[in-house]
């Protein structure tokens, strides 16, 4: 199956990935560091979490396949002046490093987009050293709650599952990490979860605005319609209901995200 970015590099999807950090989606690996390590960042996105990581580590390399990913991570780079942090183009399929190069490799909101994620999982399983960890945390979208209740952000999930699909991805990726990473060959395995959860009025403004954002202006909408997921009158309409449940009072959204450490084997 081709696979296809499913909310693709729009600014505002790259400014939501910004916000990204280590504490608020690495820490069920931060214990497990040591200043000493190699780490390797797939799919680093913005590279706001790369380099979060960079100063727990003695060095790391964040990979992505989008290159305007890249250009804004060495931008960010350049304005924090850290100096043991690179990134590069990469494919998560083919990694551009030699076997057993690193002591840890890390993923957020990666599997749940690609096609074969065992086999990217794999991958990053050749370019861990024995006894080396594995750490991968992804979104389960089957767990999203809300309120007040909104049928359009019901619709909304129905069919963002049909086009994340439709696009070669899994967006219930959460509860499946540890079966993939099993498949791939790991050892070891522990799972954990944790949630993102928007109820501040700053955090539903920030989360009204990325879905609204994507529906209207970016590629998802764009996407439903052009796949006959839906009409451009009924995406309005979805974009309509985050703006309703926003301006509601009190509203609350969350969801969980299964987190997996592993070891490749000695």
């Amino acid at each position: 199956m081709d696979e296809r970015y499913t909310h693709g590099h729009f600014g505002t999807v790259v400014d939501s990935h910004a916000e990204r950090t280590a504490a608020n989606s690495a820490a069920f690996l931060l214990p497990h560091l040591q200043s000493t390590d190699v780490v390797l960042d797939v799919g680093c996105g913005p590279g706001s979490i790369t380099l979060d990581l960079a100063e727990w580590v003695g060095s790391i390399v964040g990979v992505d396949a989008a290159p305007e990913a890249i250009v804004r991570s060495d931008h960010e780079n350049a304005r924090r002046g850290i100096n043991n942090a690179h990134f590069q183009i990469a494919s998560a399929y083919e990694l551009p490093f030699d076997d057993a190069s690193f002591d840890i490799v890390y993923a957020h909101q990666l599997l749940q987009h690609l096609a074969e994620p065992v086999a990217a999982l794999r991958e990053a399983r050749r370019v861990l050293k024995p006894g080396a960890i594995l750490a991968v945390r992804d979104a389960d979208y089957g767990t999203m709650v809300h309120d007040p209740h909104e049928p359009a952000i019901d619709r909304w999930l129905e069919l963002y599952q049909e086009l994340a699909r439709s696009n070669g991805g899994e967006p219930n990726a959460g509860r499946l990490l540890a079966r993939w990473v099993s498949e791939a060959g790991f050892v070891d395995i522990t799972s954990s979860t944790s949630t993102w959860t928007y109820t501040t009025p700053a955090a539903v403004e920030s989360w009204r605005l990325l879905w609204t954002s994507r529906l209207l202006e970016a590629r998802m909408g764009k996407d439903m319609v052009s796949k006959a997921m839906a009409t451009g009158e009924q995406v309005a309409n979805l974009a309509a209901g985050w703006d309703r449940w926003a301006e509601a009072p009190l509203p609350f959204f969350a969801f969980l995200h299964g987190e997996v450490l592993a070891r490749r084997e000695h």
